[in-house]
């Protein structure tokens, strides 16, 4: 089955992945990336802390997204599994132009 990953948000950053699956339980630092199932406006005060953004689902339109190029943020979307295969703490490359994300260390 193809890849559904969608380059939502131009540029490409690395940074601390930061799993994040409870709004509740963020606790981000400037530079982190976060990566999470999905955003909405409640998430929004995240992203003046983070450099990028990984979300499980998603368009172009969705909160994320668009949040995100609001912000500058490279971000990539529809990354099915990423909250499972990105470990919290790894370094992580996103890629908000082609549309990838990819571990640099592990």
């Amino acid at each position: 089955m193809p890849s559904a990953e969608i380059a939502v948000s131009g540029g490409t950053v690395e940074g601390r992945a930061r799993v994040v699956l409870d709004l509740a339980q963020a606790d981000l630092e400037p530079g982190d990336v976060l990566v999470t199932t999905h955003t909405d406006p409640s998430w929004s005060p995240l992203f003046v802390a983070i450099t990028g953004l990984v979300t499980e689902v998603g368009g172009l339109m969705t909160h994320g997204a668009v949040v995100a190029r609001e912000y500058g943020l490279p971000a990539v979307v529809g990354v099915e599994g990423a909250t499972r295969l990105i470990r919290d703490g790894q370094r992580i490359r996103v890629n908000g132009t082609d549309g990838y994300v990819e571990v640099v260390n592990g």
